[in-house]
């Protein structure tokens, strides 16, 4: 088959897989909004794992803006998750020397 070896292949493809995981549960973004009125970290399952609001923004009374902030800060910390997996994903894929890949 000239040299392609499928089961190698698929062993080097799991090792692959177990690794981005691995990776992936330990990643931890931060992302804020409303120049750091809301700040949110998150893990690499996309669990939140805190969400701090400057106490000011509360007394402003403005929910509405709030609730705009508190969403901006868990998509941006979505999209930099986001981000790090196609970043990990694409070295790791480089790595794998798939002919064609």
């Amino acid at each position: 088959m000239g040299g392609f070896n499928l089961q190698e292949l698929m062993s080097k493809a799991k090792a692959q897989y177990e690794a981005l995981q691995k990776k992936m549960q330990e990643a931890v973004v931060e992302a804020s909004s409303g120049g750091g009125t809301v700040t949110v970290k998150m893990d690499g399952r996309k669990q939140l794992l805190s969400l701090r609001i400057d106490p000011e923004a509360v007394k402003a009374g403005d929910v509405e803006m709030l609730q705009d902030l508190v969403l901006a800060a868990v998509n941006e910390a979505a999209r930099k998750i986001d981000a790090q997996l196609q970043s990990t994903v694409g070295g790791m894929l480089g790595g794998m020397g798939i002919p064609g890949l």
